[in-house]
């Protein structure tokens, strides 16, 4: 609302302050051009600015988490006294599978179809973070969803074209971390 607002108050003070030619065009004289320093009108740059996202208390944000089918806890940190809210998330970890046969061009398939699953989950919001490991372990890599029950993580994962090749196996487990932390 506050972005209309300003956007209506600026184009009223445009409006208000341009004049109107007082002069045909085509008598205006030549050399009235060139005397001319300023030019009539001039462009007004805007910036537009960003909403600031209200910030949720924990309370809000526990409350709208519970809702969704979330398992969540709170627990005071000792050093701030802050009030830590915890989420449950679940932790993909994607093994190498027991089919591993494919070709080079039929493996490199597989890959552009299992990033573009990762980067679908990522957008649609079911998944906040993934990644391979940097080792040639057994497991490859993992993913972390960000949805309410294993149920619905373990659908998801098994839904990844690699997985369904047999060229990745899942395993997931229930994870805890603390809501709206990031990584370092």
């Amino acid at each position: 609302m506050k972005k209309i607002t300003t956007f209506m108050l600026l184009i009223f003070v445009f409006i208000s302050c341009k004049e109107e030619a007082k002069t045909p065009v085509n008598e205006i004289d030549e050399r009235a051009l060139e005397t001319v320093a300023q030019p009539v009108d001039s462009i007004i740059e805007v910036e537009v600015l960003e909403e600031i996202p209200v910030k949720k208390s924990t309370k809000q944000l526990k409350e709208e988490l519970t809702a969704k089918g979330f398992k969540t806890f709170d627990y005071v940190d000792e050093k701030t006294k802050d009030t830590i809210l915890m989420q449950q998330y679940f932790m993909a970890f994607l093994k190498r599978g027991p089919i591993r046969g494919q070709n080079e061009e039929e493996a490199a398939d597989l890959q552009k179809e299992h990033l573009a699953h990762l980067a679908k989950m990522y957008e649609l919001g079911y998944a906040d973070i993934s990644g391979p490991f940097g080792d040639d372990g057994d497991i490859r890599g993992i993913t972390i969803y960000n949805v309410p029950t294993l149920k619905m993580a373990d659908s998801l994962a098994k839904s990844d074209p690699m997985v369904k090749a047999g060229r990745l196996e899942i395993e997931i487990h229930p994870w805890w971390a603390a809501k709206g932390f990031s990584l370092r």
